[in-house]
């Protein structure tokens, strides 16, 4: 599934550095924190999708 936004993109490449163990998980916030239940695979397919043309943020409906 890929990124919708680049603060999603964002979000979950924080997510992925803290699963490796290259950040500790006490560092995220907000939807990073949140994002830790996904899979690594799922968390590196959102984090490596290409930002070109892509919103910063995508409003609620």
């Amino acid at each position: 599934m890929p990124a919708k936004s680049a603060a999603q993109q964002k979000a979950a490449g924080a997510a992925l550095a803290a699963k490796r163990g290259d950040t500790p998980k006490s560092k995220l916030r907000g939807a990073s924190k949140s994002m830790l239940s996904m899979t690594e695979d799922q968390l590196d397919e959102m984090a490596s999708t290409k930002r070109k043309a892509k919103p910063e943020h995508i409003s609620k409906s």
